[in-house]
């Protein structure tokens, strides 16, 4: 039975290396497993040991206390948030790394498009 913290620290693997742009593989091949635990990681079928967290952090560039946030207070079930949500999606997730792709003054123009949109809806 899966732990509420490990199946959120696991998301939260899966969405720092969406937006890395990696791979399991290539998250599996830098931290020395094979990409059949990064997806138990992930799932959280499987529990990150604390050196491998370690391991996972430094090569997605993010502190370990990422991998905690958003969680409650008590640590036994996850906070549940929109971003959190709409990180789940692979398409959202797409689309916010296509748009801080965009040069700033156009990405201020867009978002000022989209704002404008949104209202009309």
């Amino acid at each position: 039975m899966k732990h509420p913290v490990d199946a959120h620290v696991g998301k939260r693997i899966r969405h720092r290396r969406w937006m890395v742009g990696m791979t399991q593989q290539q998250l599996a091949d830098k931290v020395g497993i094979k990409f059949q635990q990064i997806q138990k990681y992930e799932t959280g079928m499987n529990r990150v040991s604390a050196s491998r967290l370690w391991d996972i952090a430094e090569t997605l560039g993010v502190q370990i206390a990422f991998f905690f946030d958003g969680l409650a207070a008590d640590g036994d079930a996850p906070v549940t948030a929109a971003p959190s949500d709409f990180l789940a999606d692979k398409e959202a997730l797409d689309l916010v790394r296509s748009y801080y792709a965009i040069p700033e003054a156009q990405r201020r123009r867009l978002f000022d498009l989209a704002r404008v949109l949104s209202e009309a809806a």
